[in-house]
């Protein structure tokens, strides 16, 4: 029987509660938007004691199961001013599955003081941090497994999330190796855990079992099918992209069709590419003795992470991914591999989204604060963010408030968040997807480079219809903790997703019972965003993009409100 543990701060107190009805068939994303409708006012002050932080596992979590254990953590956002979702790998989701968790709800502000919730089988409690506050999250992590043990998940927040800083994100140990760098990272959550006074989550599961199925015989065909799938894949397999490369494997793609944020955003191609692309980033781990091919949740077949390390074998950090070569390098116009992997470390330890910063580090670098392809300039500039300086401050707050206070027009945000590793003027889908969903520009919202449906990206017509179909699939993924490489069997039979929650469950649903729970979601979250004060109006992009044309393509982004409002029909 699964329970919610409602985590009261203000009077530091645990209480377990049975799940209501109204919230047996959400899960993950679903069941964050479904809880934050049904107990908060989306007017709410984010970083203030009525806002909630919810941690909610997927309907899958804690299965024999490939690639489903992520864990989805949201509130109210303080950077976008609506809800938000950011999703984690890492070993925490799992485990909170086996304990039976279906979600932890952390309400209030502590009067004083930062603390440790500890999850077991044997209950929870709140504890004192004790000399952890204000430590990064590489030590805090560390000390926390040599107290509890290391068989244990950790999700902790880092120096920025306890001030308040709405680049914050939430670190979870890994699944191999036991360290934090996996980040549920987008909209600021480390800043709202940091408020109510959490400091770190530790859920040990020793003693426990994988969550029973109604129908055996039916969820054993449907996983055997996944896993076969997945590893038979030509990108998911052994021998495919993902397991060899791991997402900077879409880095030359991406870079082809003028697409890769290049000196903030002023260009969509990098003369440095062949630097820190898949190749390069594979050789160079594999020669200093570092490793390819790591998980980072339990059982998972794909095996998409990397450990980076130095010329001494040495880790820097894991797992250094697309998303922040991108926004810490050919964003930042560096071409050097170890520069970008120390800017990650740096933005793990003091947990800050690599994405956000690496954004805000481009203004910065118009601005002049730094020279773009400096990347000792770019560590100085982070290092304030450890400082708690006036211009740290200004940078963790995100890439809209850097580029407001140097008075910057070219600064990529929606809705106040940071736009990913994809140019939208030469992404169009993407763009879409940035302006309307209720996440703001997150990529895992609904990414459009890779997919089936694409057709040349540049191409304004029809982006409104692929959007909304790429949002459907990341609503699904979501709510199940499904992780987004592992999607390609699931989007091309929708019924395999079905059995697996139908041999779970047995709730006896058809695909079109799943759509409509997709559906559910994004209304869920809009109905959210319109209480909070977003109109119509906010779906857009900012104006330089409409009217700035994107070399080398030289496109601007050119979809019509009519076009983007059609993202948007019935919801």
């Amino acid at each position: 029987m699964s329970t919610i543990l409602h985590v009261h701060m203000t009077e530091r107190s645990v209480q377990q509660l049975d799940v209501d009805s109204r919230l047996e068939k959400h899960g993950g994303r679903s069941f964050i938007a479904r809880y934050l409708l049904d107990h908060i006012d989306p007017r709410c002050n984010a970083l203030g004691p009525k806002n909630i932080l919810i941690l909610a596992p997927g309907l899958l979590a804690g299965l024999p199961l490939s690639s489903t254990g992520r864990l989805s953590i949201g509130a109210k956002s303080p950077l976008t001013g609506g809800i938000k979702e950011a999703n984690v790998g890492g070993t925490p989701g799992d485990k909170l599955g086996r304990l039976g968790i279906k979600a932890i709800v952390v309400s209030g502000k502590a009067p004083e003081g930062i603390y440790i919730l500890h999850l077991s089988k044997d209950g929870a409690e709140l504890v004192d941090s004790g000399e952890m506050a204000k430590l990064g999250t590489y030590e805090t992590t560390a000390r926390l497994l040599e107290k509890y043990g290391g068989h244990c998940g950790v999700l902790v927040i880092g120096p920025a999330g306890e001030m308040g800083l709405r680049g914050a994100g939430i670190s979870a140990t890994e699944d191999l190796e036991n360290v934090p760098g996996r980040m549920a990272a987008r909209g600021g959550l480390g800043a709202v855990m940091g408020s109510k006074g959490l400091k770190a989550v530790v859920v040990d599961d020793a003693g426990t079992s994988a969550p029973a199925v109604c129908d055996e015989e039916l969820f054993r065909q449907a996983s055997r099918r996944f896993a076969k799938e997945l590893i038979e894949s030509p990108k998911t397999g052994k021998e495919g992209s993902m397991h060899r490369f791991g997402t900077v494997a879409i880095m030359g793609p991406v870079n082809d069709i003028g697409a890769l944020p290049t000196r903030n955003f002023s260009r969509g191609q990098f003369e440095g590419v062949a630097n820190i692309n898949a190749e390069k980033l594979r050789e160079t781990i594999l020669e200093r003795g570092g490793k390819i091919g790591q998980r980072c949740m339990p059982g998972c077949v794909i095996q998409c992470s990397n450990i980076y390390v130095d010329e001494q074998g040495v880790p820097i950090v894991s797992t250094l991914q697309y998303e922040t070569l991108a926004l810490m390098g050919s964003n930042l116009e560096i071409d050097n591999l170890d520069e970008i992997a120390m800017l990650n470390r740096m933005c793990n330890d003091f947990g800050v989204d690599s994405i956000e910063m690496g954004a805000a580090l481009g203004v910065a670098m118009e601005a002049g604060l730094a020279e773009f392809g400096d990347g000792e300039g770019a560590r100085k500039l982070l290092e304030e963010i450890g400082k708690g300086s006036v211009l740290g401050r200004m940078l963790g707050n995100g890439a809209e408030t850097t580029g407001r206070i140097l008075g910057m027009e070219r600064t990529p945000v929606a809705r106040g968040q940071a736009f990913p590793g994809y140019d939208p003027r030469a992404l169009k889908g993407n763009g879409v997807t940035y302006a309307t969903s209720a996440m703001g520009a997150d990529h895992t919202a609904g990414n459009a480079i890779g997919t089936r449906n694409t057709k040349d990206p540049l191409d304004p017509e029809g982006t409104g219809d692929l959007s909304r179909g790429l949002q459907r699939v990341a609503a699904m993924l979501d709510m199940t903790g499904l992780c987004l490489f592992a999607r390609p069997p699931i989007v091309a039979d929708p019924d395999l997703m079905v059995q697996l929650l139908n041999g779970r469950y047995g709730w006896g649903w058809t695909v079109e019972d799943l759509v409509e729970a997709e559906d559910e979601l994004l209304r869920m979250e809009r109905e959210f965003n319109v209480m909070a004060g977003f109109t119509p109006a906010h779906d857009r992009l900012p104006e330089i993009f409409y009217r700035e044309p994107l070399p080398p393509t030289e496109g601007v982004f050119d979809v019509t409100d009519e076009e983007m409002a059609s993202t948007l029909k019935d919801l």
